[in-house]
Order: C-alpha cells, then sequence, then structure tokens
C-alpha cells in the first residue's frame, strides 16, 4: 500500500470521526465502558490470586518428633525430606522454641495460661518444611510417614485442597469474563460502526460502481474502528487508574497484611493491552460492518 493512500485513508477516517461525533463519541465510549469493566475484572483476578499465592507460600508440613528420638532416627527424618524434588527449606525447632512462639501467639493477655509449662513442656520438637507448591505436600507425607521417631505430622492438607480449587476456579472465571466481554465489545462496536457505514451506503455503492476495490473502501472505515478504539481504551485506562490509586491507598492503610496490585500497573501492562484490545475490537468491528455493504 503506498504511502499517499494510507494518508488518503486516515484523512477520509477522521473526516467521517469529525462528521458522525455523536455516533464516534458512542462508540468510544461503548468501548471504554466494556474496558474498564474488563479491567476491574483482571485487577479482581489478579488481587485474589496473589492473595492465594501469599497463602501457598505459608503452607508447610510440620514434622513432630518423640521426646524419645534418637540422633540416628532424627538423622533419616532429615535427609529423607532433604533428598525430595520441591523443598524451600527445613528447620529444626525444639521444644522450648515451640512454647516460645506459642507464648507469642497467646500474646500478653493470656500468659497465665502457659504458666509452669516451662518445667514440663508438652510441645514436642519438630521439623519444619517449606515447599515450592502445594501439590508437593502429599508425596513429602507419603514419603516419611510411618518413619521411626515421627510421633505426628501436620500437612494443612485441607487448605492445599481448597488453595488449588480457588486457584483453578480462578483460572476458569477469568477466562470465562474473558472471552465473554470481548464478544460484547465487539457486537457493541461493531453495531456502532453499522451506523456509521449505513449513512454513508451511498457513498460506498457509488465507489463501487466507479470502479474502487474492497479493500479501498475498507482501510478508511477500519482505521475510524481502530480510532475509536484505542481512544476508548485510553479513556478507560485513565478513569481506570484513578480510581483504583484511590481505592489502593485506602485498602493499603485499612489492610497493611493484603498485597495489592500497584496502580502503576495499570499504567504500563493494563494500558498496551488496553491498546491493543482497542485496535482489535475497533479494527475488527469495522471489517465486519462494512462487508455487507461491499455487497452491491
Amino acid at each position: 500500500m503506498r504511502i499517499s493512500a494510507m494518508g488518503f485513508f486516515i484523512k477520509d477516517a477522521f473526516r467521517s470521526l469529525k462528521r458522525n461525533k455523536t455516533i464516534s463519541i458512542a462508540a468510544a465510549a461503548t468501548v471504554a465502558a466494556t474496558l474498564f469493566i474488563f479491567g476491574i475484572s483482571m485487577l479482581t483476578m489478579l488481587t485474589i490470586k496473589q492473595g492465594v499465592l501469599e497463602i501457598q507460600s505459608k503452607v508447610e508440613v510440620k514434622v513432630y518428633l518423640e521426646d524419645k528420638i534418637t540422633t540416628s532416627q532424627k538423622r533419616d527424618i532429615e535427609n529423607k525430606i532433604k533428598d525430595m524434588d520441591g523443598i524451600v527449606s527445613l528447620n529444626y525447632e525444639t521444644k522450648g522454641q515451640a512454647l516460645d512462639k506459642f507464648k507469642n501467639q497467646l500474646g500478653e493477655q493470656n500468659k497465665s495460661l502457659v504458666e509452669g509449662l516451662d518445667k514440663d513442656n508438652p510441645i514436642p520438637s519438630s521439623y519444619i518444611v517449606k515447599v515450592e507448591k502445594p501439590e508437593i505436600i502429599s508425596q513429602v507425607v507419603d514419603n516419611i510417614k510411618g518413619m521411626p521417631g515421627i510421633y505426628s505430622i501436620q500437612d494443612g492438607r485441607g487448605i492445599v485442597d481448597k488453595v488449588i480449587a480457588i486457584t483453578r476456579t480462578i483460572k476458569w472465571v477469568g477466562s470465562i469474563i474473558f472471552v465473554v466481554l470481548i464478544g460484547v465489545s465487539l457486537f457493541l462496536i461493531g453495531n456502532t460502526i453499522k451506523i456509521t457505514v449505513y449513512s454513508r451506503r451511498k457513498e460506498i455503492g457509488i465507489m463501487k460502481y466507479i470502479g474502487a476495490t474492497d479493500w479501498f473502501i475498507r482501510w478508511p472505515f477500519i482505521i475510524e474502528g481502530i480510532i475509536i478504539g484505542v481512544v476508548g481504551a485510553v479513556v478507560s485506562n485513565i478513569i481506570l487508574y484513578y480510581l483504583y490509586r484511590v481505592l489502593y491507598v485506602k485498602a493499603s492503610a485499612a489492610f497493611m497484611m493484603i498485597q495489592l496490585i500497584s496502580p502503576q500497573y495499570v499504567l504500563t501492562s493494563m494500558l498496551a493491552l488496553f491498546v491493543l484490545a482497542g485496535v482489535i475490537i475497533g479494527g475488527a468491528g469495522s471489517v465486519v460492518s462494512v462487508r455487507k455493504f461491499l455487497n452491491v
């Protein structure tokens, strides 16, 4: 395609946008609203996923040891765990350390509940095993259960199963929302572009009769749709950024333990995604909409 021809298409696209201001604004608003909803869904999914990953990082196996365990038995358990794949860390916790941790969890107000336990500490020593991902916990438990010197194993498998289920649900829900919103966007922008094309149907018919090719007619509408899509994408991203930044500041102050997605993510990765989506939605909507009017 020659540069002069592309310049003509761009000028024609801007003329059409100026001529149909109301329709163009409505189309851009449609794209902005759809991408805004998509952005909210995406931020929600990312925040939930980050929370799940935070929980996963804290999932561990606690191997409680018998008080009469021998040094040899302790070494066998330790070596058995270290030889497994997916082990992040293995720490030994003495009876005294376990009691101190329990005291800290109870706090000063309930200090009287643990009086006298220093002389006869009932909490066993243990190995604390951190793993790369929750699925490895079952392998750890299966490999060491029944070994001499082990009193019991606390694996938190119920939490692990819930974490895995939540992760799978997030992936499915996110995929479904993405497909539905993209479908809605294509439908809405397509119908909006159809109004623009319909207003120029006589012009298109004349161009066809004097020998203009289909792509020569299509390009101004495709460029027009892309401009509408990009404008809608940028507007929705800016609105989403400022609203999310306000929410981020308030939520971070109220829930310091929650790790939220940074507002800068909206202006970087999400802006690029929004613009790409706007280009695809506007361009595809225009191609589909103008096709009907080329059959003259």
